[in-house]
């Protein structure tokens, strides 16, 4: 990030900004090889603010290589000094077969399941004693965030980039490796920035490969959204008596309710929410591949 990427999103009237910080400890910074001061990250806040950024997010991390309770809270009180006015906190994932890079990170230094899940509530608990509203259980924003404000009338959705308040159901990515979606495909841009480059300066569309989208693809995904983004969907009768049994480990627990066509995730059932939604998914249900923990 510099000056001069400011006043360009300044020029093109960008108004919602994120940041990957991932953590302000400098020894997690190092254990995952993304080192970055705080007087960098501050710079980076300044120069968007004054772009016309008005909503700003930060991406902080649990279950990172040596990371402790007290440096999560530290970077979650440095994150509120700063000014985020929205937060998502995700869990770490450690997955080298799919993330090449990741293999130079000591798997050995990453805290187990129930150390991860604590953290996670712990991030919980810290940001809403902060004044964040919590959206889902892994994303926060402040009360006058646009966000916020969707959570309370039920404008609130839920996309493959996470939750949003834009009712658009198409998503354009720009950029090398960006996603665009549509009602019925997904369409990723070309991996090596280089060749986007070369792609776009001949006028030539630079997605290289997708995913066409199935009518059963797109209501199962439309149930999934709704289950994530008001914890409740209304389940198509053909999948009530699939997924009952599936179901009843979360409802003898009291995560879960089911009352007709009804699921329900109640609010000790959040941090399952997407355990639960996954159960929605045909492809994950048959798949063998290892994918990242739930939390």
């Amino acid at each position: 990030m510099t000056a001069e990427w400011g006043r360009a999103l300044g020029q093109v009237g960008v108004t919602r900004a994120s940041i990957g910080v991932q953590t302000f400890a400098p020894h997690c910074q190092i254990a995952i090889g993304r080192e970055q001061d705080e007087a960098m990250i501050a710079r980076s806040v300044d120069w968007l603010r004054v772009a016309g950024v008005a909503s700003l997010n930060f991406d902080l991390m649990y279950g990172l290589p040596t990371q402790s309770y007290a440096d999560l809270e530290d970077s979650h009180e440095r994150t509120q000094r700063l000014g985020a006015d929205r937060v998502a906190v995700f869990g770490y994932a450690h997955v080298p077969h799919f993330v090449p890079r990741q293999r130079v990170i000591d798997a050995s230094a990453l805290p187990p399941s129930e150390t991860r899940f604590k953290l996670a509530q712990r991030s919980y608990e810290h940001l809403t004693q902060s004044g964040y509203k919590p959206i889902g259980f892994d994303h926060f924003a402040m009360p006058d965030d646009p966000m916020a404000k969707a959570a309370r009338t039920g404008a609130l959705r839920r996309n493959f980039q996470g939750f949003t308040d834009d009712p658009s159901p198409t998503l354009i990515g720009l950029g090398a490796s960006a996603i665009s979606g549509f009602p019925g495909l997904y369409a990723q841009n070309e991996k090596n920035a280089g060749r986007y480059r070369m792609q776009t300066s001949q006028g030539r569309l630079t997605a290289t490969h997708g995913v066409v989208r199935s009518r059963e693809d797109q209501w199962r995904g439309r149930m999934i959204e709704e289950l994530r983004s008001h914890s409740r969907a209304k389940l198509s009768p053909c999948l009530l008596g699939p997924m009952a049994a599936r179901l009843e480990p979360f409802i003898e627990r009291g995560l879960a309710q089911l009352s007709g066509l009804d699921l329900i995730v109640t609010k000790a059932g959040l941090p399952y929410a997407r355990v639960i939604a996954s159960l929605l998914d045909q492809y994950r249900q048959h798949s063998a591949t290892a994918f990242s923990a739930a939390i």
